[in-house]
């Protein structure tokens, strides 16, 4: 069975990293962040630092959302960790609350939502997907 720990990204990083580094060395397997904006620090620069910190734990967002990110940003942030740090991530994403809700947004639908998934899976795995009427893929991805 697989346990994780969620953290909040609240300054300082470093402690956030350490804090990391002890859920590593007392058995967790997972590492996850918050992912709102304007509430918490951006967590794919902290889970960078996270990634290189520690040997074992796989690593994500609790949860991002496609409303304030850019689908191919976040396939592209999740291919170059993995291709930097040997697959440890993993993405948990939603329709967007507490990161639209505080700029008075709202969160994305379920078929957004869906669509999303698709584009960042398949970028992510090194494949091509069809994105707003053009075919897609990272040249310099090579998969998990």
């Amino acid at each position: 069975m697989d346990f994780g720990v969620v953290l909040q990204t609240n300054p300082p990083a470093a402690r956030t990293v350490q804090l990391s580094q002890l859920a590593e060395a007392h058995g967790f397997s997972h590492v996850w962040t918050f992912d709102s904006h304007l509430l918490w620090q951006e967590p794919y620069v902290v889970h960078s630092a996270i990634l290189a910190a520690t040997r074992r734990v796989t690593v994500g967002p609790f949860v991002t959302n496609p409303a304030t990110r850019d689908w191919t940003v976040t396939a592209s942030t999740f291919a170059t960790l993995n291709e930097m740090y040997g697959n440890r991530t993993i993405c948990g994403i939603g329709r967007g609350d507490s990161a639209v809700r505080v700029t008075n947004g709202r969160p994305t639908t379920l078929k957004a939502l869906r669509e999303s998934i698709h584009v960042i899976r398949e970028l992510g795995n090194s494949r091509a997907v069809e994105y707003n009427g053009a075919t897609l893929q990272f040249p310099w991805s090579r998969g998990s």
